[in-house]
């Protein structure tokens, strides 16, 4: 019975051979990638995360994703145009933590909520000297450089031969 079977595809590989259908296959031609380098067990993650552009971050677990998100605070609420968004930006952050403190799951890595206020702080203070110094600063000036003869080594290594 498998014989029969494997007779009937291998005949449908040799039509379609014959037919065309098989030239011009992407990645024809090319090296197999990977190939020479060590085995890796996730390689097929790895390929796919590089493949659909997504963050390696994806791949940690909850815990350290959390605390990775709370270190990038200051740098993902710099551009929020509102208090209340950074206030909400926050809130939304501090439900996710606390979801996790009940449940937690992973490795125990110490996650803590965030003080709304010291961000809020933070925020207006960043906002503030952003503020000043577009207004102190003043149009820069372009100076053109000194055109200064350049000196030629040949003479200096000929001194040094003689």
């Amino acid at each position: 019975m498998t014989e029969a079977w494997e007779a009937s595809v291998e005949a449908k590989i040799r039509g379609a051979v014959q037919r065309g259908e098989f030239d011009d296959l992407p990645g024809m031609g090319k090296p197999i990638p990977g190939r020479g380098a060590p085995y890796d067990e996730s390689w097929w993650i790895k390929s796919f995360l590089e493949r659909e552009a997504l963050p390696s971050d994806l791949l940690l677990p909850t815990s350290l994703q959390l605390r990775r998100r709370v270190e990038q605070v200051p740098d993902e609420v710099r551009d929020l145009p509102t208090e209340q968004s950074v206030r909400d930006f926050v809130g939304q952050l501090n439900a996710q933590i606390v979801a996790w403190l009940r449940n937690p799951d992973g490795p125990r890595v110490a996650v803590r909520p965030v003080n709304t206020e010291d961000v809020v702080r933070r925020w207006r203070a960043e906002r503030a000297r952003t503020k000043i110094t577009s207004t102190v600063s003043e149009p820069a000036t372009v100076v053109a450089p000194s055109r200064r003869r350049r000196r030629s080594w040949w003479p200096l290594w000929r001194r040094r031969r003689d």
